[in-house]
């Protein structure tokens, strides 16, 4: 039996440590707060990410770093942000033949960092792979289908943790595109605000499936431009990322947008919102790194604009409906 370890218990790491468990492997989480380790451990339930859903009592979580590093497989699911501050935390624990596999999605605010880049400064000799596709953390713990991408640099690797991973209802498939897939699951979080907002400003569904469409042509010509494989963005980590996260009324990122499209101003948006929306940070990384592999993306510049740069939602809209027409494949 494999001992697997999941860094980050919110929604998405406990829905991971919960999987790998069910998939035939020992599973440990890590969090910093004590409160939930608590709970997780004697109520079996992680009332304060995943409420409602019940973890068998062979699920264990501590806030000792020394003891999560004892796996043969660690899994990094805090949010994107906070992964530099967790690989300070880790860095003198994880031995280096340890697979790491990351489960967070975003780009680093400042550095313009992917996740993988981010662990190749701590970790450069472990194994780095990348856990994405479309998947809710509420879905997967209540044990609904669900498939998603391991990539990885080395298939081989990548092939032998998938099926390691994977259970009847949770199905991962391998991946050589490490970089293709990090962009896909990261940039897809800019295209759901956006949706969001044009369904919130009643622009009705001819526009949100433009705008879905012509985000991931965006998407996929900086992922392609970076190293990444065309392919990726028409699989799961592409395709399936961005209509799951645009679409679907579970998404973080798409309430996000969709509130700001109603018309409530970002800064009271940006207050009182209680979860993280990925797609806030990671959009001015994006632009970065659009300008420094001079790649036009019209929809991500035109939303940084209005998250970071004082622009308005109807500015926002008359921007992108004014822009001059040209091949769709250009």
């Amino acid at each position: 039996m494999k001992h697997i370890t999941v860094i980050g218990a919110g929604a998405w790491g406990t829905a991971l440590a919960l999987a790998a468990f069910r998939g035939g492997s020992q599973a440990t989480l890590w969090s910093p707060r004590l409160d939930m380790v608590e709970t997780i451990n004697h109520r079996h339930e992680n009332v304060y990410r995943l409420p409602g859903i019940a973890l068998d009592s062979g699920l264990s979580a501590t806030t000792d770093p020394q003891e999560a590093a004892k796996a043969d497989i660690i899994i990094l699911a805090p949010p994107a942000q906070f992964m530099r501050e967790v690989c300070k935390i880790y860095k003198n624990h994880i031995p280096s033949h340890i697979p790491l596999l990351i489960a967070s999605k975003g780009i680093e605010n400042g550095t313009s960092f992917l996740m993988s880049e981010v662990l190749q400064e701590f970790f450069p000799l472990n194994p780095p792979l990348v856990l994405s596709g479309p998947s809710f953390a509420g879905d997967v713990a209540k044990k609904l289908p669900t498939a998603i991408v391991l990539a990885a640099q080395d298939l081989h690797l990548s092939q032998k943790i998938a099926e390691i991973l994977s259970s009847q209802r949770f199905r991962l498939y391998a991946s050589d595109d490490i970089i293709g897939t990090q962009i896909g699951g990261a940039c897809k979080n800019i295209i759901a605000i956006a949706c969001g907002i044009i369904e919130g400003f009643g622009l009705g569904d001819n526009a949100r499936a433009a705008l879905v469409t012509r985000g991931l042509a965006e998407i996929a010509r900086l992922g392609c431009e970076m190293g990444g494989k065309l392919e990726t963005f028409l699989g799961l980590s592409g395709v399936g990322d961005i209509v799951l996260t645009s679409l679907s009324s579970q998404s973080r990122n798409k309430s996000f947008g969709l509130t700001l499209g109603r018309g409530t101003p970002l800064d009271e948006l940006l207050t009182t919102k209680k979860s993280l929306t990925e797609g806030v940070h990671t959009v001015s990384g994006t632009v970065k790194l659009a300008k420094q592999y001079k790649v036009d993306m019209p929809i991500t510049f035109a939303m940084n604009d209005l998250l970071h740069g004082g622009g308005s939602v109807e500015t926002l809209i008359e921007h992108l409906l004014n822009r001059p027409l040209k091949m769709e494949a250009a």
